[in-house]
């Protein structure tokens, strides 16, 4: 037993649950008549541990370095001892050893920083995107139970490890409800814990940021788009079931005006306008960026708007066409890219990368003009679909060059005839 004015440390054993024979150390804060015991997550052979001087007997690497590592429990419990009367704190056992631990009061935790930011950012981020950062949530909490067995970590205690090893629970973890996150997935979720990271240092909540040594590491992914005659199989084909009709007729629809789901879900009859040049245009705003968006309406949107316009369902809820949830649409679709005999892993997004490679660009339109349509703020982000295109371009001139190859080769290979 160790004593100092009003606090004794004192190192003891207790047997393990299962049949062994090590015993595991604990120690015992004793501080103004009150006790609080906590294990130091160590064990050491019963026939080791020298009862009456609480030290491990002998002299092996292994002891040396047990009773070293006693010493420094020793040391730092009455150095948070010293702190708390230095700061005229209450000295309890309890606070002495919320102290050791890093759970005194005195810091922010992991989870406090998440309410903060999504409490205060629920006004300049998107619903969309403030469903994702719950989604992050809900993993983090899951993480910090399944593999450190807590509910929340002080942020002083985040480290390179903590990232890590989140970062391979994302990539293990298989969900019920969904598919296990892919490469991708997983960086999107460390990408919003690397933001609320950055947003502690700014709140100087922590001194440095824990994301310092770690780099995000997205894998380029190939947009996928229908082509024009692939839309044609789609457009031709015919559903008995009111609903796929309806699902199919959406989904051309955003084909032909660029517009994602949730653009399409706000679209309403007062976004229909007359526009500069006489013709029918789209005046509406991308719900994610916020961006403006003028869409003229092609011949094939236009149809899709005057098939619905008299259907009474349409007219009662103000909309142009009609909408379902976002994963009824998905789901559907998959039915209908098989039944038109199409090989193609699609969803409602791919509508938007068709617009912008097989109905805009491949056409001729400029790159401008279909960042415009897109509503997008950086003509970078287009730029992407441009680089599809060009590979797209390329493919056919390669085609076109083993045709005459081909015929080259078969001219050659042909008997001469005589004069």
């Amino acid at each position: 037993m160790h004593n100092n004015s009003r606090l004794s440390v004192l190192f003891f054993t207790r047997k393990h649950r299962k049949i062994s024979e090590n015993v595991i150390l604990y120690v015992r804060i004793t501080s103004n008549g009150t006790i609080k015991e906590m294990s130091l997550n160590r064990d050491i052979p019963r026939v080791l541990w020298d009862n009456n001087k609480k030290r491990g007997r002998g002299y092996s690497q292994n002891i040396q370095s047990l009773n070293k590592y006693l010493d420094q429990v020793y040391t730092k419990i009455h150095e948070c001892h010293r702190q708390l009367l230095y700061e005229n704190q209450l000295v309890t056992a309890s606070s002495i050893r919320a102290k050791y631990l890093g759970e005194d009061e005195d810091g922010k935790t992991l989870l406090e920083l998440i309410k903060y930011h999504n409490s205060n950012m629920h006004t300049s981020l998107k619903k969309g995107t403030m469903k994702n950062y719950g989604i992050t949530e809900r993993n983090i909490k899951s993480f910090m139970k399944s593999d450190y067995g807590i509910e929340d970590i002080k942020l002083r205690k985040l480290n390179y490890r903590f990232i890590v090893d989140f970062e391979q629970y994302l990539r293990r973890y298989k969900p019920t409800t969904r598919t296990q996150c892919g490469n991708n997935g997983a960086m999107k979720h460390m990408e919003r814990l690397k933001k609320m990271s950055r947003l502690a240092v700014r709140l100087e909540w922590i001194d440095k940021d824990p994301f310092i040594n770690y780099k995000l590491r997205f894998e380029k992914t190939e947009r996928q788009f229908l082509t024009e005659r692939e839309l044609e199989l789609i457009k031709e084909m015919d559903f008995t079931q009111k609903s796929t009709q309806r699902i199919k007729d959406i989904f051309l629809f955003a084909c032909y005006t660029g517009l994602s789901y949730i653009d399409v879900k706000e679209l309403n009859s007062d976004h229909l306008v007359r526009g500069i040049d006489g013709n029918e245009w789209l005046y509406t705003k991308r719900t994610k960026t916020d961006e403006p968006l003028k869409i003229p309406l092609l011949p094939q949107a236009k149809e899709i708007i005057e098939k619905y316009a008299d259907e009474h369902d349409i007219i009662e809820a103000g909309r142009l066409v009609p909408i379902y949830s976002n994963h009824m649409i998905n789901r559907t679709l998959k039915e209908i890219i098989k039944v038109c005999g199409i090989r193609k892993n699609i969803t409602f997004h791919v509508a938007r990368h068709t617009f912008a490679t097989a109905i805009t660009l491949s056409n001729g339109v400029p790159i401008e003009t279909v960042s415009k349509l897109l509503g997008h703020s950086k003509l970078s982000t287009t730029q992407i679909y441009a680089k599809v295109v060009e590979k797209k371009v390329g493919e056919d001139m390669q085609n076109l060059m083993n045709h005459y190859k081909a015929k080259k080769n078969q001219n050659s290979e042909a008997p001469k005839s005589l004069p």
